[in-house]
């Protein structure tokens, strides 16, 4: 499959949906289900989850935020016939160039133990004078004759040592966020949903992609 993300085939703001339909979020990450649908709450969108339909979960063989959620939302929305939503997500660390990226699970190892992701980061940065991190969210929203509408979200920062906090998932214990001195793991869901780069990604995405009431 190629990495490329599918072009958009419509004008901007051509493609929406409508206020009470039902969409495939297309993940089975319980930490981000529940991100979406706390942020989608008000929002008259109905989700339902990909692991809710048995849906398989397709590799993700993008080189791109963009791509892996393109791949995952095309294929949601083709094997149900509704509209799909789907983010790709990863940590973005300065020392490192820019990874883990799009491979941010990857480092997770088989048994998706973040503990063992935030220890290489760590390692890999070797002490290294610059912190700042970045967390990047791309929704994909898609439907089943293949039209593509993305949103982007970011959250720039700081990578912190030792782990602080229990909130949160993936690598929020060691990343700061610009203007606090907390971890992602330690605020409340509210507090990270307001500046978090997914939170971001979907206050874009209900502007751009979603119609207003009364359209």
């Amino acid at each position: 499959m190629s990495s490329a993300a599918p072009a958009d085939m419509t004008e901007p703001g051509q493609r929406v949906l409508r206020r009470g339909e039902r969409v495939v979020l297309a993940s089975h990450n319980k930490g981000k289900l529940a991100e979406f649908r706390v942020l989608l709450a008000d929002s008259g969108i109905e989700i339902v989850s990909a692991a809710e339909l048995s849906l398989p979960e397709p590799e993700e063989t993008a080189d791109s935020f963009e791509g892996n959620a393109a791949i995952k939302a095309l294929a949601a929305a083709r094997a149900t016939g509704l509209p799909a939503l789907s983010d790709d997500s990863g940590f973005c660390v300065s020392a490192l160039e820019g990874r883990p990226g799009v491979y941010s699970a990857r480092w997770a190892g088989p048994g998706g133990d973040m503990q063992v992701a935030m220890q290489r980061v760590h390692d890999e940065m070797n002490g290294a004078a610059d912190r700042s991190a970045s967390f990047v969210a791309v929704l994909c929203v898609a439907w089943p004759d293949g039209v593509t509408r993305y949103a982007e979200g970011r959250c720039e920062g700081t990578v912190c040592w030792p782990p602080r906090g229990a909130q949160g998932h993936g690598y929020d214990p060691i990343f700061i966020p610009e203007g606090d001195c907390r971890s992602f793991a330690e605020l409340s869901a509210e507090e990270k949903n307001a500046t978090s780069h997914r939170g971001r990604a979907l206050a874009r995405f209900l502007e751009t992609c979603v119609a207003p009431d009364g359209d």
